[in-house]
């Protein structure tokens, strides 16, 4: 049978076939190969009536998470607060970042609308990013009609309300929520696994929250890529090997100076392509020193 996998836990995996949840196992050649079976894969597996199941085949991936483990991905929802915390572009963009490495179609809500007493600031962003087209919400009816026929991650920084956003998307998930902690002025993490719900007429996923973001990406060119803006300008530089920082002829740097790109997002550009070149001075003097 062919199925897939909606949960994973203490070594078990959930598959879903028909309807119908199979528990399984993997089969120890898995290890072997160096293989593991993540939520959001499919896969071919036996299982007979009775019995435990087991995984024979994981299906090709179009994309995956390392953090959280989860495959075959349409979209994320990427959760930021208005307030408590502050709304962060530079976050956000590290978030859009490894969403647009990865080719999963980002969505952008914003929490906590309440504790803003002026909202123009806000719409004000909201109009940058929709330029750029990115999807960007801050009602949940807005959110619930971009579920449909898609398997949907949500992700955020801790403390921005993401579980709770999920309760209210599906109350039956009862997911634990933390309050804020003023001492630390973060959430604590409150999510343990992941797994895949039936929700709107698709598929989403939990996932654990977190204050920092790691992105895969390790240098100028694949960072130009990521910035949907920058990469449609940078069809206009005179040199391919543009990095946007100092070349002459420039597409990207006269769009920043005429106001086509948002110097926001031009700024984290730079700060992120500055942290790419200090890992790579750093991964070079430890390879001299060995």
């Amino acid at each position: 049978m062919q199925g897939r996998i909606i949960k994973a836990l203490a070594g078990f995996y959930y598959v879903e076939h028909d309807g119908v949840v199979y528990q399984t196992r993997a089969r120890g050649n898995f290890r072997k190969k160096g293989q593991t079976p993540y939520v959001g894969d499919f896969v071919d597996f036996s299982a007979e009536e009775n019995s435990e199941g087991y995984i024979l085949k994981i299906g090709q991936r179009i994309n995956s998470l390392v953090r959280p483990p989860i495959v075959n991905i349409d979209q994320a929802v990427v959760i930021m607060s208005a307030k408590e915390p502050d709304f962060n572009s530079n976050l956000l963009d590290r978030f859009l970042v490894l969403l647009e490495h990865k080719h999963i179609k980002p969505v952008i809500y914003i929490s906590k609308m309440d504790l803003v007493e002026d909202d123009s600031e806000m719409k004000s962003i909201q109009t940058q990013y929709q330029r750029i087209g990115f999807d960007f919400v801050f009602t949940l009816e807005e959110l619930l009609p971009l579920l449909a026929d898609k398997v949907t991650v949500f992700m955020g920084q801790t403390g921005v309300g993401k579980s709770t956003l999920l309760n209210r998307i599906a109350p039956q998930l009862n997911l634990e929520t933390g309050e804020i902690s003023d001492s630390l002025g973060r959430g604590r993490h409150t999510t343990r696994a992941v797994s895949l719900y039936d929700v709107h007429g698709g598929k989403i996923a939990d996932t654990p929250g977190f204050s920092s973001l790691d992105y895969e990406v390790a240098n100028a060119e694949d960072l130009s890529e990521a910035f949907p803006e920058i990469r449609q300008a940078s069809h206009g530089c005179k040199f391919r090997s543009c990095t946007h920082t100092h070349e002459p002829s420039c597409a990207v740097k006269d769009e920043v100076e005429n106001g086509q790109i948002w110097e926001v997002r031009y700024d984290n550009y730079l700060q992120f392509l500055s942290e790419i070149e200090n890992r790579r001075e750093i991964y070079k003097k430890t390879i001299k020193r060995k």
